[in-house]
């Protein structure tokens, strides 16, 4: 009986829903239509300008990168031929160093020739020219004397016991350093301070003696 009664409540249903109308579904209009399409077009534009900006962005960080290396790359091109010339200094100094310590040593020599006096400082004048012509170029020696050793400027060839200078300090120089603008390209060849040992000693031996 009950199956019955379920069979005519599915055929009712079935009838009723025969019966109702079907859903509409409205049509879009022309102007819907053109609304939709330019509301994608926006988007699509919209989208390629983001993409438009990025490129921007990223070839105009690419230029300064590039800029900056080939302004990196003409800074140091001479780098090679300063350090090539830097011994040709070093030689001029030593030479000008001499011919004052053999002007000091014969001052008292009445026959000392006029000719070497002439000759220093026609030598001094073409070292000075050169110099300058360095200087323009960016080269500058750094001064080291009195100041702590620095692994990143100096290369120490000895250590000599001082007890008037703190230990570690630069008390002599033997071969200058030089800078090519802010880059180090010769370090300066130095003698440095260390303890003497009669103090390390004497700390040792609670100064017994």
């Amino acid at each position: 009986m009950a199956e019955t009664n379920d069979n005519q409540v599915q055929k009712k249903q079935s009838e009723e829903e025969a019966q109702s109308p079907p859903i509409q579904i409205p049509e879009l209009n022309d102007t819907d239509i053109l609304l939709a399409k330019i509301g994608e077009l926006e988007n699509s534009v919209a989208q390629h300008r983001d993409q438009l900006l990025r490129k921007a962005a990223e070839f105009d960080n690419y230029k300064k990168r590039t800029e900056n290396d080939y302004a990196s790359i003409i800074k140091y091109s001479t780098e090679d031929l300063i350090s090539k010339l830097l011994p040709v200094i070093d030689d001029f100094e030593r030479s000008m160093k001499a011919m004052q310590k053999s002007k000091t040593d014969s001052l008292s020599e009445e026959s000392k020739s006029m000719n070497d006096d002439v000759y220093a400082k026609a030598l001094e004048l073409i070292y000075n020219k050169l110099i300058k012509i360095l200087e323009t170029q960016g080269v500058k020696h750094f001064e080291v004397v009195g100041t702590p050793f620095d692994p990143q400027l100096h290369d120490a060839l000895m250590q000599v016991p001082r007890r008037d200078v703190p230990p570690h300090t630069v008390i002599e120089e033997v071969e200058k350093g030089y800078r090519l603008h802010e880059k180090v390209i010769r370090h300066a060849r130095v003698i440095v301070s260390t303890e003497e040992q009669s103090d390390v000693l004497d700390l040792e031996s609670g100064g017994e003696g």
